[in-house]
């Protein structure tokens, strides 16, 4: 279980806790160990010590990309399968025992959709059109995505020169690899993540529609400038 943290410090008790009811719950029934990884992406806040604090291993990547902090996780794991999610973000109980049956009965990787309850009309709208984008095109957002070792490694990885979609990005060359390989990628409808609704809470809707629309989706996602006050002016 890989998570990126930045400035997590105030988030992490509240959603740490279900990845780690979803692990203990994997483990019993499988008989296996797992290891939750918290990679602290240049925080300045106590967010290595909150993370420490619930028995996590807690690793540093200092350069402020999101796909190059799920690589840095990745390649610190020990596992057979990888499972990423976000610090904001509460995991269903079944979560983690789905997605490596999944794994273990034959799928390179996939992904559970998640489930936002934003409190303006105007956010909830943006979301149900994203919903739609993602079952009419088959992506799937990094919120919660897992793939086994070896095809993660096959792939790449996440792009470290994307800010913004790595995760579709992402998501679709797994999906070309499982093709190529005969095996499939897979969405577990039947469950859904949490994601914390704090950017569309604090955010104007207008603003969120700005930067998340399909045309600015696909807008210079190699440029840190582009994308800086997405990363910079995360609410907390």
């Amino acid at each position: 279980m890989v998570i990126p943290a930045h400035n997590e410090a105030a988030y992490l008790p509240r959603y740490l806790p279900t990845v780690l009811a979803s692990l203990e719950r994997w483990q019993g029934t499988s008989g296996e160990r797992g290891e939750v990884i918290v990679v602290d992406n240049a925080s300045t806040d106590a967010t290595t010590d909150m993370a420490a604090s619930f028995g996590v291993r807690v690793i540093s990547e200092t350069v402020r990309n999101i796909g190059r902090v799920r690589n840095t996780g990745a390649a610190a794991a020990h596992g057979r399968r990888l499972f990423f999610t976000d610090a904001d973000v509460a995991l269903p109980m079944e979560a983690i025992t789905a997605a490596a049956t999944a794994m273990d009965g034959g799928a390179v990787g996939g992904a559970i959709p998640p489930l936002y309850t934003p409190k303006r009309l105007g956010a909830r709208l943006l979301c149900a059109y994203w919903d739609h984008y993602r079952d009419t095109r088959g992506g799937a957002q990094g919120v919660a995505q897992f793939a086994t070792a070896v095809a993660f490694q096959e792939i790449g990885g996440y792009r470290d020169d994307l800010f913004m979609s790595e995760d579709v990005e992402f998501f679709h060359r797994l999906a070309t690899h499982g093709r190529s390989v005969n095996a499939p990628v897979v969405i577990l409808d039947e469950l859904r993540v949490r994601p914390s609704t704090r950017r569309y809470d604090q955010w104007s809707s207008l603003r969120m529609l700005w930067w998340q629309n399909p045309v600015t989706a696909r807008l210079r996602l190699s440029s840190p400038r582009m994308w800086r006050h997405w990363y910079q002016s995360t609410v907390r």
